[in-house]
C-alpha cells in the first residue's frame, strides 16, 4: 500500500519511530531501573516489575479517533514488523526500532462467533478468540515476540551476547520460547524445565523440535518455576516466564486486537480468560487501561478470570469481600485437564492485585470478577464447543464453563456479548479428549465421561475376509468392486442413507 494514498492526518503517524522513555518499575517499592538491564524482579525488595513509559501522557495528544484510524490504516501495510503485535508499537514497545522486531506470524488471531445452537445452550451471545492460531499454537507467542524483540534490541546494541534463555512451563511457554529463540539462533539458545509426566506428548514435542535443551523435573510447575527463579538470580540467563515484564507488554496486544475487531466499542462486552500464572489477565487488564486512558475506547469492558477448583489461588483470594482482610495463600494443585492453568502460586499475583484495583476505580464500578469451575464442566464444555465448530483447548473449555457459571451467578446478562480466550489449539490437548472418549481419565481428575459426548471410530470390515486390501496386498478389479460395494452398503446403512433418484 502506497503511503501517498493514506489520509493526511494519518501519514505522519503511520510508521512509528523508536523513542526512549521506557523503564522498569517495581510494584513493591516503586524503584525504577533501566530496560537495558536483564531484570525480572526488583533488586531492592524482590517484587515483580512492570514496564512503564515516561512519555505515556504524550500519547493523549493524539485524539482517540485518530489513533483508531492509524491502527486501521496500519492493517494495510506490508512491513513485517508492523503485521503482528507491533501494529500497536507506541503502546507495546515504543523503544524498540522496527529492525529489531521479530515477527513469526503472531497476533491478530480470528474472532469466531458461536453458532446459534451453542449460544442458546449458554444463554448469551459470545465469540471465541482463537489464540491457538498463533505460530506455536498458543497465546504465549504474543509475549515471546515482545520478550525476544527486546533481547534482539540489546544484542543489536552489543549490550548482551551469548544469551541463554530459560523458562519453566506446563507446555505452551516452552513451545513459544523455544520457537522464538530458535529463530534467533545461534545468538540465543534456549532451555526449558517441564514437570515430569505433567505435559502432553504434543506439547513436549514442540520445544524438542525447536532444538531446545529440555529438562523434565519431578513435581509440578511451581517446583520448576522455583528452580528457574533460582537460576536467573545466580546466573546470566534470560528468564522467559511471565515474571519477565516484556511478556506482559506483548500479551497486552490481545486487548488491543479485541478493541479493534469490535470497532472500538467495548460497551456491554465481557472478556473471559483462564488464569494460570496470572500474566494473561494482567496483560488484558493493563491493555484496556492504556487504550481507555488514551481515549481510544470510552468504556472498560467487564473481565472475568476463571480457575479450576483444582488450581484456584486467585479465586480463593477474592472470596474475601473486604480488601483489607485479603491474604494471598498459594495452593497445592490437583490434576487438571486445563493443564496450562494448573499453577498454585502465580508469579503475577501482585500485578493482578494492583492493576485490578486500578481498573475498577477507572471504571467507576466493579468490572473484574473471578469464578471457579469444576473439571467436569471444563471438559464437557470444551467438547461441546468443538462439536459446534470451534478449536478450543481445555483452557478454552475452562473459559466457556466460566462464562456459564458467571451467567448463572448474574455476573453477566443476556444483554452482553462475551469474548472467550481459546489460549491454545485443541490439538495440543487432544490426549485428554482421547482419555475422555475411552472413559479412561484417572480418578484424580474427577471427570465422568458422558456417553452423549463420546465419539469413537467404527471399524467396518467386508464379510469376505479375503477382500481386505492393504499396501502389500492390492485387490484386483473384480475383488475391488466387491469390496467397494460391501463397505459402501454398510456405511450407507449406518448413516441411514436413501438411494438417490
Amino acid at each position: 500500500m502506497m503511503l501517498d494514498f493514506f489520509p493526511e492526518d494519518v501519514k505522519p503517524h503511520i510508521l512509528p519511530k523508536a523513542r526512549k522513555g521506557s523503564y522498569y518499575q517495581c510494584l513493591g517499592c516503586a524503584a525504577e531501573y533501566s530496560i537495558e538491564k536483564l531484570l525480572y524482579v526488583c533488586p531492592e525488595c524482590g517484587e515483580v516489575l512492570l514496564i512503564q513509559d515516561r512519555n505515556a501522557k504524550s500519547l493523549k495528544k493524539i485524539p482517540g479517533i485518530l489513533w483508531q484510524k492509524i491502527f486501521d490504516f496500519r492493517r494495510m501495510l506490508k512491513i513485517p514488523a508492523l503485521k503482528g503485535i507491533y501494529r500497536y508499537h507506541e503502546f507495546i514497545g515504543p523503544g524498540i526500532p522496527l529492525e529489531s522486531i521479530i515477527y513469526l506470524g503472531e497476533g491478530h488471531t480470528p474472532v469466531v462467533e458461536a453458532n446459534k445452537r451453542l449460544q442458546a445452550a449458554v444463554g448469551l451471545s459470545f465469540f471465541y478468540k482463537n489464540d491457538g492460531q498463533n505460530p506455536s499454537a498458543s497465546f504465549k507467542d504474543r509475549g515471546m515476540a515482545s520478550a525476544l524483540s527486546s533481547i534482539k534490541h540489546l544484542i543489536d546494541q552489543d549490550l548482551v551476547s551469548d544469551v541463554i534463555a530459560i523458562c519453566a512451563s506446563t507446555g505452551d511457554t516452552s513451545a513459544a520460547a523455544a520457537l522464538y529463540a530458535s529463530y534467533l539462533g545461534p545468538l540465543i539458545k534456549s532451555a526449558v524445565l517441564l514437570p515430569h509426566k505433567k505435559v502432553t506428548s504434543q506439547q513436549l514435542s514442540q520445544p524438542l523440535g525447536s532444538g531446545a535443551n529440555v529438562f523434565e523435573i519431578p513435581g509440578v510447575f511451581d517446583d520448576c518455576m522455583k528452580i528457574v527463579e533460582h537460576l536467573s538470580s545466580r546466573y546470566s540467563v534470560v528468564l522467559l516466564n511471565s515474571k519477565n515484564a516484556w511478556r506482559i507488554l506483548g500479551q497486552e496486544s490481545y486487548s488491543y486486537e479485541i478493541a479493534q475487531d469490535f470497532e472500538w466499542d467495548m460497551k456491554d462486552k465481557v472478556i473471559v480468560v483462564p488464569i494460570g500464572n496470572a500474566g494473561n489477565i494482567t496483560a488484558v487488564m493493563n491493555g484496556f487501561i492504556k487504550f481507555y486512558e488514551a481515549g481510544i475506547i470510552d468504556t472498560l469492558p467487564k473481565i472475568i478470570g476463571v480457575q479450576s477448583e483444582h488450581a484456584d489461588p486467585v479465586y480463593q483470594y477474592y472470596l474475601e469481600p473486604d480488601e483489607s482482610k485479603r491474604n494471598f495463600t498459594p495452593v497445592d494443585t490437583k490434576p487438571s485437564v486445563a493443564q496450562a492453568a494448573m499453577i498454585g502460586n502465580p508469579v503475577s499475583m501482585p500485578r493482578v492485585i494492583k492493576i485490578s484495583k486500578k481498573y475498577n476505580l477507572l471504571a467507576g464500578r466493579r468490572q473484574i470478577f473471578f469464578v471457579q469451575v469444576t473439571e467436569q464442566s471444563i471438559m464437557d464444555w470444551q467438547l461441546t464447543a468443538n462439536k459446534n465448530g470451534h478449536i478450543a483447548c481445555t483452557q478454552g473449555g475452562e473459559c466457556l464453563a466460566g462464562l456459564v457459571q458467571a451467567f448463572d451467578q448474574g455476573i453477566v446478562t443476556d444483554k452482553e456479548t462475551a469474548i472467550l480466550d481459546a489460549t491454545a489449539h485443541a490439538i495440543k490437548f487432544s490426549e485428554f479428549q482421547d482419555l475422555y472418549f475411552k472413559s479412561t481419565l484417572p480418578e484424580d481428575y474427577k471427570i465422568v465421561s458422558d456417553s452423549d459426548n463420546i465419539n469413537l471410530p467404527s471399524l467396518i470390515l467386508p464379510d469376505d475376509q479375503e477382500l481386505i486390501p492393504s499396501q502389500k496386498k492390492r485387490l484386483k478389479e473384480k475383488d475391488l468392486q466387491k469390496f467397494i460395494k460391501d463397505i459402501s452398503d454398510k456405511v450407507a446403512k449406518r448413516l441411514n442413507l436413501t438411494l438417490s433418484l
